[in-house]
């Protein structure tokens, strides 16, 4: 027996400093709708394509390091994010011009399948993903 799935609902991402997080997703096309609210403190974002974001206001610190990605041991858990993106050249280029850094890539996966790596300001990883 299989639990039954219909789709995804959203992805948590614990922040520092809500507006400062806010302004970065609203680069990438996302709009705060809701919050903070609830006893963790969560504000709802939402994007175009149905992607929805929870950013999880409890992070005490801004330049802590991410324990998943940029320690030398590896730990169990989620690495980041792929969004579906049309083009990644026009996208590096608008990035680039916002003044975000990549951080990888572009690189190919297999032929036509590309990937390019960003941070938000909290160091989570946020992969663009162009389909071949």
């Amino acid at each position: 027996m299989a639990v039954t799935i219909t789709g995804y609902a959203h992805l948590g991402i614990r922040v520092h400093d809500l507006e400062r997080s806010v302004s970065f997703y609203e680069l990438l096309g996302f709009t705060k709708t809701v919050g903070p609210i609830g006893p963790e403190p969560v504000a709802i974002l939402e994007h175009p394509s149905g992607v929805e974001l929870n950013l999880i206001l409890n992070a005490p610190s801004s330049t802590a390091p991410n324990i998943l990605m940029d320690v030398p041991e590896k730990h169990p858990g989620y690495t980041h994010v792929a969004l579906h993106c049309p083009d990644l050249m026009v996208a590096k280029q608008q990035l680039e011009a916002a003044g975000i850094a990549i951080s990888g890539g572009p690189i190919e996966f297999f032929p036509g399948a590309k990937g390019m790596f960003i941070r938000d300001p909290d160091r989570n990883v946020i992969e663009l993903h162009q389909r071949g």
